[in-house]
């Protein structure tokens, strides 16, 4: 049984495995409460996992504040996961392998276990990010930009006039400034997503199979209807591809 964590720059993410493909529990934490006594709460009770393991875009300090969490209450220790050259069957592209942020590697480690190379993989999240990986497991490159929120957030910090009173709508044409900076954003992020799908496919598409455009993140359910490219909506994707190298390459690591 393996307790799975996935620390991203908003939230922490958690799934319990059972046995491949099943979570025998989930939940997730903002990092704006108090993590320690969320996790605490959210883990009572739980079975004690026989592997922990960890993949993380966040800073030392709240590293340091999970792996206090998950020693108080399971008395395990947690297995950090960095970003390797290759793992899994798919091949990092940049040149300094650790770089590439792990949960973006890890989204494309469960697409190819998945079978979806070749294909383009877009995450909406606090940053928009995009990477291309071809049928034979070779990552291509990428894009990284602000996330919608963040463009929202980033052009309300830079202007004196564009005050919100209220939440915008995501429309075509907006008539009022709350609407008109939701949908600006939003539409910006749709149009990136579907530029770089475009570009992508010929070089991972062939005459008999096009790239698969997966669309994973917290902000995906948003973003989905403003696509008019066909797309496959990805679950947990970074907890699903931790599962697939935990137990291909931490499990064979650790003593008997």
């Amino acid at each position: 049984m393996k307790l799975l964590l996935d620390l991203g720059n908003t939230r922490l993410k958690w799934a319990l495995q059972s046995q491949p493909g099943a979570w025998l529990a989930q939940g997730a934490a903002d990092w704006n409460q108090d993590i320690a006594a969320a996790l605490d709460q959210a883990w009572a009770g739980l079975p004690h996992p026989t592997m922990v393991v960890a993949a993380s875009v966040v800073d030392d300090r709240r590293e340091a504040q999970v792996s206090a969490s998950v020693a108080k209450q399971f008395n395990s220790k947690l297995h950090w996961l960095r970003t390797p050259a290759s793992a899994c069957g798919v091949r990092n592209a940049y040149a300094e392998p650790e770089r590439l942020g792990v949960d973006r590697f890890l989204a494309m480690v469960a697409a190819h276990a998945d079978g979806c190379a070749p294909c383009v993989l877009a995450s909406v999240g606090t940053a928009l990010t995009l990477d291309a990986l071809a049928a034979d497991g070779r990552h291509l490159g990428g894009l990284i930009a602000p996330g919608p929120q963040l463009m929202q957030q980033s052009l309300l910090d830079a202007t004196v006039r564009v005050r919100l009173e209220r939440p915008g709508e995501i429309l075509e044409l907006a008539d009022n400034t709350a609407d008109a900076v939701a949908s600006g954003c939003w539409q910006a992020a749709a149009a990136l997503v579907e530029r770089f799908a475009t570009r992508m496919a010929m070089r991972l598409g062939s005459a008999s199979l096009a790239p698969a455009l997966v669309l994973g993140g917290g902000g995906a359910a948003v973003l989905l209807p403003l696509l008019s490219l066909p797309v496959r909506l990805s679950h947990d994707g970074v907890l699903r591809g931790l599962a697939v190298w935990a137990d291909t390459q931490v499990a064979t690591a650790l003593p008997s």
